[in-house]
């Protein structure tokens, strides 16, 4: 029984005939390429894809038969595009598509902090442009923008905090299961899923929530140019349709993304210009809609925001329903 895989890829091996099955068991990240999917001359704009869960982790798949594209950590791929955009003088603007409901507060700020400054060090316009969900860590990246654009059918908003944890406590005693503990100080493990808060902790992490949504809260006032007391009242985590987001000030425009390269062309002053897209040798870019190689599907999804829970208390800005 033990040499069966072994004995079905000879076997493999000698169906092949002639031909070479390659497994790549350390498959390297190749460099990004440049493609045109619209227009076709004059300078450039840079279409970027910010959609899924936002985080910095990126599965990566354990065994690659030559086909399987490499996963790179969403982070390092925006910094990375980022940085080919500052060096190339041909790129004007930027626009950043989002499609996602949030994620980690740190990767939040460091997506949202990477393209202000983009911003800052090239003095090159960016617009950001929401798909279906754009909301709380989504749409924190999307203050980060010069010009905020809405498609006709999207939601937003969830501007909040939310910390997810997992409480076992209840099913280890009816399995008769009991965590040991041993800490340094009282609160060392505030957060565990073996035993229920203390109303004490309780109140320390909601002090830790509203630190961070006063953080997210400052963005909103100083992008949007709102009012403190017009942002705290948006900003208790409902999700708004595109025309409400416009009616509150949230969004500068409702539109398409044909609606987005024109403002990008205008803020750069340009007549004419190509939209391209950075991405890897075998991954697919043809069109402005396609996405980005560290999209994951929806169960990836749902499963990645089941494993915040599970590994912990983890600060999210994420719309969670």
């Amino acid at each position: 029984m033990p040499y069966r895989p072994i004995a079905s890829l000879m076997l493999a091996v000698l169906l092949a005939g002639c031909s070479v099955i390659s497994l790549d068991l350390n498959p390297k990240i190749r460099p990004l390429t440049e493609e045109t999917v619209e227009g076709k001359s004059g300078p450039k704009i840079l279409l970027m894809d910010i959609s899924g869960m936002l985080s910095d982790e990126g599965a990566q798949p354990i065994l690659n038969l030559g086909n399987t594209p490499v996963r790179v950590p969403m982070l390092v791929r925006v910094r990375e595009e980022l940085k080919k955009a500052e060096d190339d003088k041909q790129v004007r603007a930027l626009i950043v598509r989002i499609n996602s409901p949030g994620g980690t507060v740190t990767a939040s700020d460091i997506m949202y902090r990477e393209i202000l400054s983009f911003k800052d060090r090239t003095r090159r316009p960016v617009v950001a442009v929401m798909m279906d969900v754009a909301a709380s860590g989504g749409y924190y990246v999307a203050l980060a923008a010069d010009t905020i654009i809405a498609h006709p059918t999207t939601v937003t908003g969830s501007i909040g905090v939310i910390m997810l944890s997992v409480n076992a406590e209840g099913l280890m005693q009816k399995i008769g299961v009991a965590a040991v503990t041993i800490k340094s100080a009282e609160h060392k493990d505030m957060g565990s899923p073996f035993r229920t808060l203390t109303p004490e902790e309780r109140a320390m992490f909601q002090s830790v929530i509203d630190e961070l949504q006063r953080q997210f809260l400052a963005k909103v006032i100083a992008h949007r140019k709102l009012a403190p007391e017009t942002a705290r009242k948006l900003a208790d985590g409902r999700v708004y349709t595109a025309d409400q987001a416009l009616a509150q000030g949230l969004v500068d425009k409702i539109g398409y993304m044909n609606d987005a390269v024109a403002t990008a062309k205008q803020a750069a002053g340009l007549d004419d210009a190509r939209v391209i897209v950075y991405h890897r040798p075998r991954q697919y870019r043809a069109t402005y809609y396609a996405r980005a190689e560290d999209t994951v599907a929806s169960a990836d999804a749902l499963s990645g925001i089941a494993s915040f829970a599970a590994s912990g208390p983890r600060f999210l800005y994420l719309w969670w329903p």
